[in-house]
């Protein structure tokens, strides 16, 4: 869904009986150091530097942690569509006081991310379940559960976000707390991106869109409640996350100046 590569090393798929599911195959490819998953074709799904297996190896992926600009301390967090467990893992490793909980519905995935991509086993803290992300959303027991919903679910054709309905957002909304913020990935140049944009909108307090990165990929910020932080409180704490993680904060923080 972000660059083209030829895939190898096809594994298996596996269905979901209860949506009869039929998910292209889960394949891999390798360049200069970095492993490459696909759902049967060229499209990249995600990635991991194999030196460095808990980095967001992708920009659009780094995209999707600018929501610690607003929320320094996560309690709990969300990912839906697990990809490589890119996020996941850097979230698991980077908050070690935060809960993780990943949603993926194909089983094939979640076995690759485990096999291929160094996804730690379910402990006290990490928990991924084999669901679909729509069920997980519309759970009550999820009502005003995470501080941070991340959002990338995408199937083998990269055509959109898979849920992108007014309802499935407002499911989400209800999903966070108080000041919760959540990031999707969105393909800027296709026309899913204005459905999913006037989606958000109606659901969420607050939308704002990173740059376009890559080949058309755009981060939205979806906050439940329009943020109320100072120019001066946010150029702050985008020093501090580059001098702790070394994303590129900064850029974020011209980027949703630019969006204003």
């Amino acid at each position: 869904m972000l660059i083209r590569r030829k895939s190898i090393e096809q594994v298996e798929s596996s269905r979901r009986p209860a949506r009869k599911a039929k998910f292209a195959p889960v394949t891999l490819s390798e360049q200069d150091g970095v492993r490459y998953l696909h759902f049967g074709t060229e499209w990249v799904q995600g990635a991991m530097r194999i030196r460095k297996p808990d980095w967001p190896e992708l920009e659009y992926a780094q995209q999707m942690m600018a929501w610690m600009l607003y929320i320094e301390q996560p309690r709990a967090i969300a990912q839906l569509g697990l990809g490589t467990g890119a996020l996941t893992k850097f979230c698991y490793r980077t908050f070690p006081e935060a809960t993780v909980t990943a949603v993926e519905l194909n089983e094939s995935v979640i076995a690759i991310c485990e096999s291929m991509f160094k996804l730690p086993p379910n402990d006290a803290r990490l928990n991924v379940l084999q669901m679909d992300a729509l069920d997980f959303v519309d759970d009550p027991a999820n009502e005003g559960a995470f501080d941070v919903l991340q959002c990338d679910l995408y199937d083998a054709t990269a055509k959109g976000p898979v849920l992108d309905t007014p309802e499935f957002y407002q499911s989400c909304c209800a999903c966070l707390a108080p000041g919760g913020i959540m990031t999707v990935n969105l393909f800027g140049d296709h026309p899913s991106f204005a459905k999913n944009i006037k989606a958000m909108k109606f659901a969420f307090g607050h939308v704002i869109c990173l740059p376009e990165v890559h080949d058309g990929n755009v981060v939205a910020l979806c906050f439940r409640d329009k943020p109320d932080v100072d120019d001066a409180t946010l150029a702050e704490r985008a020093k501090a996350i580059v001098a702790e993680t070394k994303l590129p904060a900064k850029a974020w923080l011209k980027g949703i100046a630019a969006a204003r």
